[in-house]
């Protein structure tokens, strides 16, 4: 006989009393997927002046990291859906884990494809956690809180992005010799690689701290209560739902919204520390500080948009915020200094409600599908890695930072036109 305790969605509650508990000590998940998110972002600048690459070159992480993400998000919806979310979530962190430790014998080979492996493993993991706790959260309470419940739960994952970035600025950033590419060019072979062997164990360090770390949270996670959703135990039966799946256009345009948003927030950021460097004419490490407040308001952002769909239906709320990212791209584009700068901070203002509104607002009505469903919207975090990597040949080809935020502009028109396709004039209640 399974421990369990029932989700009753009969509820009005946003979260049940009775499994308060258990959404907290899941909504933590969220905070370390955004911690390891956010430090990947900065290795495209670490790794651009450890070894002199190009941001195309660079950009190769996130296509590994992401590429990830699309590669392990199925099987993870079929794992969780033939056996438990809970099972799902102890193994996406616990190969999380096992591969941030991964990070020590890259360091000790030098090998840049031995860290591209490292991170595509350990974001198969993360990929797995992500997949199981999405849905799972949607289905802790009543379907008309849904939207605003994954809002409240993602809330906390700025806040792991945020302690990504200060772990990066203080523990990675700051360790980077000041040496140059062209500096790099000049020196001799022993001293650059001394100079590397330095700066990669820097790079190595926080990760594996956070593996051993994380393995306190896992034997928690193992040992605790967790509720069942209502759909375990049914039946998989993959062709019948792929059938229901693709005759359901807001499924589907929900998809494709995600891929182009997380295309969006990953070149967003990914490229922030290359922008600000450029336009103010300051290094790495002084510049993660613009990176930190952007999270800050990313963070914010998201507590307050929950907040205000008490009020106001997701689908108009995204379809305001995308329309003020528009504008905010439109200045990065054609402004320098500190106004273009500003404006890119704002950017993620505007993306803090981005994912989980489209994930919630496509799942919507899913039902028995909700697992395999949110797999799909998973895997549509491979625009991370594809629009990146495009973002990046712009930058190269065009030799202005400012014009690859082009390829974010077009995602943010592609977003507005999904929210304002997913307006209802009904206001979504929390109680």
């Amino acid at each position: 006989m399974k421990d369990h305790t029932s989700i009753k969605n009969t509820e009005k509650k946003m979260v049940p009393g009775n499994i308060l508990f258990a959404f907290i000590l899941l909504t933590g998940c969220f905070t370390w997927w955004g911690l390891a998110n956010n430090m990947t972002d900065t290795l495209l600048a670490a790794f651009k002046k450890i070894m002199s690459m190009s941001d195309f070159q660079t950009s190769w992480i996130q296509i590994a990291f992401y590429g990830s993400y699309f590669c392990l998000a199925f099987p993870a919806a079929v794992y969780i859906k033939k056996y438990t979310y809970k099972s799902g979530v102890l193994l996406g962190l616990g190969l999380f884990i096992a591969c941030a430790l991964l990070f020590y014998p890259a360091s000790r080979t030098m090998n840049y494809f031995h860290f591209l492996a490292a991170l595509y493993i350990l974001a198969g993991g993360l990929s797995i956690l992500e997949t199981s706790a999405n849905p799972y959260i949607i289905s802790m309470g009543p379907e008309e809180t849904a939207t605003r419940r994954l809002n409240l739960a993602q809330s906390f994952n700025p806040i792991g992005s945020i302690l990504g970035v200060l772990l990066s600025k203080f523990f990675i950033l700051s360790n980077l010799h000041e040496a140059s590419a062209d500096d790099r060019a000049l020196i001799g072979p022993e001293q650059l690689a001394k100079i590397q062997a330095d700066e990669l164990n820097a790079v190595m360090g926080p990760y594996v701290s956070v593996a051993l770390f994380l393995v306190v949270i896992w034997i928690i996670m193992a040992r605790i209560k967790m509720p069942k959703a209502a759909d375990e135990g049914i039946p998989v039966n993959l062709k019948a739902t792929f059938r229901r799946l693709i005759r359901n256009k807001n499924y589907l345009t929900g998809v494709a919204a995600q891929f182009f948003y997380v295309g969006a927030q990953i070149g967003v950021w990914s490229f922030t520390i290359r922008f600000v460097m450029h336009a103010l004419g300051i290094n790495e490490e002084q510049e993660s500080s613009y990176y930190l407040a952007a999270l800050i308001l990313f963070t914010g952002g998201r507590f307050v948009c929950t907040w205000l769909m008490r009020f106001i239906a997701p689908g108009n709320l995204l379809t305001m915020l995308s329309g003020a990212a528009i504008v905010c791209t439109f200045i990065v584009i054609f402004s320098g200094g500190y106004k273009g700068v500003i404006a890119l901070v704002a950017i993620s203002a505007c993306m803090s409600l981005m994912f989980p509104t489209i994930f919630g607002l496509a799942v919507k009505e899913l039902g028995e599908d909700t697992k395999i469903g949110g797999s799909g919207l998973i895997m549509a975090i491979l625009g991370g890695a594809v629009l990146t990597a495009l973002q990046g040949q712009v930058s190269d080809l065009t030799g202005s930072i400012n014009l690859a935020y082009l390829v974010p502009l077009g995602c943010f028109t592609v977003i507005l036109l999904y929210g304002y396709s997913s307006k209802t004039k009904k206001i979504i209640s929390c109680y």
